[in-house]
């Protein structure tokens, strides 16, 4: 059985009382815009093949992008997690390339990124909606 070398030392597995730092809270979200993405190239996936096959199936999508509010929903989000991840992604670029890597540049990098991908954000929306 495994024994920690310091028994005593206090041990908090609820991550609710955690305060996670802006670099780290942006870091994760890079991370779920990711599976977010993987997951959302099924519908992507699927809307080219559709759109592919025939005029009709063009029409549908196009319909369906132009009518539906779900299928709406669906494209900005996909856009939206396209946007974060791609600029979490230069953020993490530029750090190991060497910039940014004291505490104050990776909390100035996390703002650029957090501001510019909600500007990212709501064009995307506006190009949607």
């Amino acid at each position: 059985m495994y024994r920690a070398v310091n028994s005593k030392r206090p041990v908090n597995l609820d991550l609710t009382t955690i305060q996670f730092p802006l670099p780290a809270l942006t870091s994760i979200t890079h991370r779920i815009t990711g599976v977010i993405l993987f997951i959302g190239l099924i519908f992507a996936f699927w809307a080219l093949d559709k759109s592919l096959s025939s005029p009709e199936g063009f029409e549908a999508v196009r319909d369906a992008l132009a009518h539906n509010f779900l299928a709406k929903l669906i494209a900005w989000g996909l856009l939206s997690a396209l946007a974060f991840h791609f600029v979490a992604g230069i953020n993490h670029m530029l750090m190991d390339a060497g910039y940014g890597v004291t505490l104050e540049g990776g909390v100035k990098k996390a703002q650029a990124t957090v501001v510019l991908s909600a500007v990212l954000v709501i064009l995307a929306g506006v190009w949607v909606w």
